[in-house]
């Protein structure tokens, strides 16, 4: 794969591409963030956004609670959710 310029979403701590990539599972890239204004966004562009539950989310966020104590949360969940996100990515 070339070099190339792409839009992503950050979601849960994740960048998620919003087009699919050529490659290998677990291969290592190197990523330069430039968030993107969205007041410069097309309309078409935030269709995706559910603006109403974002700001509601926003509202409920509990700060006392570090990134550590979700991930130690996680970790104690069986079985590994990396399926589920291919075969999420593969439908659309």
């Amino acid at each position: 794969m070339t070099n190339r310029k792409l839009e992503a979403v950050y979601e849960n701590g994740v960048l998620r591409p919003l087009e699919p990539l050529d490659l290998r599972e677990h291969q290592r890239v190197s990523v330069i963030v430039s968030p993107v204004p969205l007041a410069t966004l097309a309309p078409s562009d935030e269709e995706w956004m559910d603006v109403d539950c974002l700001q509601l989310y926003a509202a409920e966020a509990d700060e006392s609670i570090s990134v550590e104590a979700v991930r130690e949360a996680l970790s104690k969940i069986p079985g590994s959710l990396t399926t589920d996100f291919i075969a999420e990515r593969e439908e659309r």
